[in-house]
């Protein structure tokens, strides 16, 4: 899969050079500061992001890892009552 970067004024002068790029992979639009400002992929490579159903929790995950033991320290936390004398 390739990333395909093009600067905004490439994207707006050839879009279809960005369009066909999309059948390699992703095609990042870059602001005049060379930052990623928009991302371009084929409705394809849309469905099988979509397909991936992830949470957070999930993508946390390390199930290779089960054999790690770890105990978290217990944290005592005291309420501190303001003084508004």
């Amino acid at each position: 899969m390739a990333i395909t970067s093009l600067h905004k004024q490439e994207f707006a002068q050839d879009i279809h050079r960005a369009f066909s790029s999309t059948e390699n992979g992703p095609v990042f639009i870059t602001d005049p500061d060379g930052m990623p400002s928009h991302a371009l992929l084929s409705y394809v490579d849309y469905q099988r992001l979509l397909a991936l159903k992830r949470n957070i929790a999930s993508s946390l995950a390390m199930p290779n890892n089960s054999d790690v033991e770890f105990e978290a320290p217990r944290i005592n936390i005291g309420i501190q009552l303001p003084d508004f004398t």
